[in-house]
């Protein structure tokens, strides 16, 4: 029988999560086709709905996003190429002063679709994978420096710490009856006046953050032993190995004359 968390994303070595895509994306880059992006775009939004365990708006958006801004891309893009670089010269659609042709409509779904491709890839690591164990992972395998590593986790744990005191900032505001009026100008003055205050409360953080990280002996060591580990796994190397296949069946499957290469 299967164990079910080697269909769980979330299980796998967050460094091997991001760097196993990076061969594909290399790849993507180079492609100029429209099938070989369809179907790696294909592979990590299968990847994605089937092990990384998506619920809500995060579900919604992973499966209505792509085409959406594979649609977006393909139009803007095709609108803003230049009618002599492409063969096919047919008008399709006129939009005001642009004219969108039926070969530059070719070059936007080609680069809509590189686009959308790379953003799957990307988020195969990016939905699946906590900052903290990122960051463990690095410094366990990487061999990073772990005061630079521990360092910058604290500062991703900034943002929703600025989230926080905005909205107190806000209270504030409120309840001493400071109002800076309606509109665009208003809102930008406003979010003058809470500038001051979040910039002396990161000072603040950012200071006790660093007399925390000199108390237990940050950077005195030349290694630190963690409390949480993040292992290599067998199942590490196969998804490793996955990828590369990938990478190789993909450009195969992509048969030139059904993928309508662009040249």
């Amino acid at each position: 029988m299967i164990d079910a968390s080697v269909l769980d994303l979330r299980s796998y070595n967050p460094v091997v999560k991001v760097l196993a895509p990076v061969p594909a994306m290399i790849v993507l880059i180079g492609t100029r086709d429209l099938a070989t992006p369809a179907l790696f775009a294909l592979v990590a939004l299968v990847m994605l709905l089937a092990g990384g365990r998506l619920t809500g708006r995060t579900l919604f958006w992973a499966i209505a996003g792509p085409p959406l801004l594979v649609a977006v891309m393909t139009v803007s893009f095709g609108v803003w190429t230049d009618p002599a670089r492409v063969d096919d010269t047919t008008a399709l659609l006129e939009i005001g002063p642009f004219t969108l042709w039926s070969g530059a409509l070719l070059t936007g779904l080609a680069t809509g679709l590189r686009v959308t491709s790379v953003m799957l890839l990307a988020l195969i690591a990016g939905l699946t994978t906590e900052g903290a164990d990122l960051v463990r992972s690095m410094i366990s395998h990487l061999r990073m420096p772990y005061r630079i590593g521990y360092a910058g986790l604290a500062a991703m744990r900034f943002v929703p710490r600025f989230g926080k005191d905005l909205e107190i900032i806000r209270l504030a505001h409120r309840v001493r009856g400071v109002d800076g009026g309606r509109g665009p100008v208003a809102a930008v003055r406003r979010y003058g006046g809470y500038s001051v205050p979040l910039l002396a409360g990161a000072i603040r953080h950012g200071d006790r953050v660093s007399l925390a990280m000199e108390a237990r002996g940050f950077g005195a060591y030349p290694s630190r032993t963690e409390r949480h580990r993040v292992p290599l796994r067998a199942r590490d190397a196969v998804l490793a190995v996955w990828f590369l296949a990938v990478c190789l069946l993909v450009p195969l499957v992509a048969v030139p004359h059904l993928s309508g290469a662009l040249g």
